[in-house]
């Protein structure tokens, strides 16, 4: 299933400029997605990371991992209306840099589900090259 930018924010609270995906291209509700952001020199980011040498902060990259993840948990009719807080990041890696022009893919995959804690394995890629990859384990609250 794919869900355009209007059915991702049916899904999840986040607005511009925070919403870091454009849209999702793979949907398995519940199990795995895969997400794209497509980078660009209008990113507000940009303009102070860095002014010379523009980068996507790794920090935003799994966040965007994060978003996917979050479309993932609340498309499932389990955790409709539900709210998703980031409670742990592990085994972050970042490869290399993300710029504009960049068309970011995001994969995530929900790899355990214990209700109210989950955590998913993202990857993110940038012309089938791996990019940054971590564990996010989130929590649901209401």
């Amino acid at each position: 299933m794919k869900l355009s930018i209007n059915e991702i924010k049916k899904i999840l609270p986040h607005r511009h400029p925070f919403l870091l995906i454009d849209t999702i291209e793979e949907l398995e509700e519940g199990k795995t997605a895969i997400g794209k952001k497509c980078v660009s020199y209008n990113e507000p980011f940009f303009a102070g990371h860095y002014p010379d040498e523009p980068v996507m902060p790794g920090v935003l990259i799994i966040e965007a991992m994060a978003q996917v993840g979050a479309v993932v948990l609340l498309s499932s009719d389990k955790y409709k209306g539900k709210q998703i807080y980031f409670g742990s990041i592990d085994k972050a890696r970042f490869r290399k840099k993300v710029i504009p022009g960049d068309v970011l893919y995001l994969e995530v995959e929900i790899i355990k589900d214990k209700g109210k804690f989950c955590i998913g394995k993202g990857t993110a890629l940038v012309d089938q090259e791996i990019v940054a990859s971590a564990e996010i384990m989130v929590v649901l609250g209401t």
